[in-house]
């Protein structure tokens, strides 16, 4: 038994409340090196006399890499309270019992020496929105969206889609065009949307915000907003916002007034100006995004700083009611300030939801008390890689994906934005090479997975693009240049998503197989008695495959690609890059 690589601590994704009766605990192993693992557990006061009244419950392995094993148990508390350690026999029968105090040859008698969850508190437990579990979003960057009103183009605004986008050209991309477009979401299957910033600024990607409280002209003023938002709901499309509160723009009035009186400014002490006079060349003297003098860091834990962003995130709600905030370079900003914003937007909105711009591990974020979830980038990138790019193969797509769905708690994988590119990446299709097959399968894996899907502009149509500002395109609206069975494939998942609960982002999910040298994977959704078998074949031949999970039961398939079954025995044969969805009959 390898002792050193038996893991827990009682936080985080290890010990947390899922809900207000009920624990979910985590103990982490050496690959293989665990036959199992028991939960020995009880009330800290249950005593009979001097001794610790506990029981015993097998955990479940939930998931295995390479180099790891997870093991998972839910408790329901009688009195929210708990003692616990764990019983670990390895796979030669050795035994050691393992509690805050370390390791042991025998169970600790001592009530101290074991885990402590002192108290299951409701107002402790992460809470998202419910309804974004049910949440398809589609991203819009409004100035490549649509002209529809060209009488408010930017100057020397360009015919639409007749040249490429660079990052200073401009289209006349505004709210009309979004409003006029409507019934083409809706029609998709959209029900909500994520808008790139809308707020006064110098560029055509409007992430250098020069005032918070006005819409930058080239989009429309705010009337035609209220209208937008309240044409959205009406077709019961939810409508979130990009809000950039780690830097400002280079005309920002403050930071003007900076430029101009230096030292003497009252918004000096709005930014991390490290000496003046202020200069911008070669380098800024002063904190920035990425070493961009256009845009200064804004100083969050400064109070006059704090009231004023924290001003700017209520009025939109109140004004105008829009349903969350997408917040930019979020894990660059801190935590207090965040948690502040968190209390202002929940007193104002308690349904809003609150996502974070964050590429890696994100847990101190998703604690409950900052975001409700951030755009789930690891879950981006081994996606791209397996089904598009194919960097990967299926093993170490399922390892990824195994220790993706163990680093966070389970409620918060719920209400997880999941995208499979943006603006700030190259666009699907480019990335798979222009294998539209493989581009199916991506779709087909997001779209089936827990939590909150986004489409980016324009994919569900084929458009491609490299990198920014390539993918920054203009949408396209001739039919006859659209992709329009990669539409409908879309389509019919995005309504399988809103008629099967299994199919969507609620549940849970569990991979049965993988098979190597097919370079295929089979997984598993369920919700409640409703379970889901998907069969996946990711290579350039067509493939017998063979599921156990499907003998001996009745099933039907539920989303088909040219498949069949050969002997109604659990055997399939694909197509290449092919799929199946079974739904399987409860007895």
């Amino acid at each position: 038994m390898i002792r050193e690589a038996i893991y827990h601590k009682p936080v985080n994704q290890y010990a947390y409340s899922y809900d207000s009766r009920t624990l979910h605990i985590m103990l982490q192993s050496k690959h293989a090196d665990l036959k199992s693992v028991h939960l020995i557990y009880g009330d800290p006061y249950d005593f009979t006399g001097k001794q610790w009244n506990f029981k015993q419950e097998v955990m479940t392995k939930s998931g295995e890499t390479s180099s790891l094993d997870y093991w998972k148990i839910d408790i329901e508390p009688p009195y929210r309270r708990l003692r616990y350690g764990f019983r670990c026999e390895a796979v030669d029968g050795e035994v050691s019992y393992f509690t805050e105090h370390g390791h042991h040859i025998e169970q600790p008698q001592l009530i101290g020496s074991y885990f402590c969850f002192p108290y299951l508190h409701e107002a402790d437990t992460f809470t998202a929105p419910d309804w974004v579990k049910d949440t398809v979003w589609y991203q819009i960057f409004p100035e490549r969206f649509a002209n529809g009103d060209p009488t408010i183009n930017p100057e020397h605004t360009l015919p639409w889609g007749e040249y490429e986008p660079t990052p200073k050209n401009y289209f006349g991309g505004d709210f009309q065009g979004v409003i006029d477009h409507l019934d083409y979401l809706t029609n998709l299957g959209v029900t909500g949307i994520y808008f790139t910033p809308i707020f006064k600024a110098e560029t055509n990607h409007k992430y250098d915000t020069t005032d918070y409280f006005e819409i930058d002209p080239q989009f429309g003023d705010k009337e035609t907003f209220r209208k937008l938002v309240q044409a959205c709901h009406e077709k019961g499309i939810r409508v979130m916002l990009d809000a950039v509160f780690n830097h400002s723009g280079y005309h920002f009035a403050p930071f003007q007034d900076v430029l101009e009186k230096g030292e003497d400014s009252e918004y000096k002490d709005w930014f991390h100006i490290w000496d003046f006079p202020v200069k911008t060349d070669p380098l800024p003297n002063y904190d920035a995004f990425a070493f961009g003098a256009q845009m200064p860091k804004l100083n969050t834990a400064n109070p006059e700083v704090k009231e004023y962003l924290l001003k700017v995130a209520r009025y939109w709600i109140e004004e105008f009611d829009i349903d969350g905030w997408r917040l930019d370079v979020a894990n660059e900003v801190d935590h207090a300030f965040w948690r502040a914003f968190r209390d202002q937007v929940k007193q104002v909105k308690p349904e809003a939801y609150i996502l974070g711009e964050i590429w890696h591990d994100s847990m101190k974020w998703l604690q409950g008390d900052q975001f409700d979830a951030v755009m789930n980038y690891p879950f981006t990138n081994s996606v791209i890689d397996f089904f598009g790019a194919k960097t990967i193969q299926v093993k170490q797509f399922h390892d990824q994906l195994v220790d993706l769905l163990h680093m966070y708690p389970a409620n918060v994988h719920e209400s997880m934005f999941n995208l499979l590119d943006s603006h700030d990446t190259e666009r699907i299709l480019t990335l798979a090479n222009d294998n539209k097959a493989s581009v199916r399968l991506m779709y087909l894996f997001q779209l089936s997975f827990i939590g909150s899907p986004c489409l980016y502009y324009g994919d569900e149509i084929g458009m491609a693009g490299g990198e920014e500002p390539e993918s920054r395109a203009c949408m396209e609206w001739d039919p006859d240049k659209q992709d329009l069975e990669l539409f409908n494939f879309v389509q019919q998942l995005i309504q399988l998503r809103k008629e099967v609960p299994a199919f969507g982002g609620r549940g849970s999910f569990d991979i049965l197989q993988i098979d190597e040298d097919k370079n295929s994977i089979v997984y598993q959704k369920q919700v409640s008695n409703e379970q889901l078998v998907f069969v996946i074949n990711n290579k350039d031949k067509q493939q017998k495959i063979f599921v156990p999970e499907l003998t001996d039961k009745t099933y039907q398939p539920l989303f088909i690609d040219q498949a069949y079954e050969l002997d109604g025995n659990g055997q399939v044969e694909l197509s290449e890059y092919g799929f199946q969805c079974y739904q399987i009959k409860a007895d």
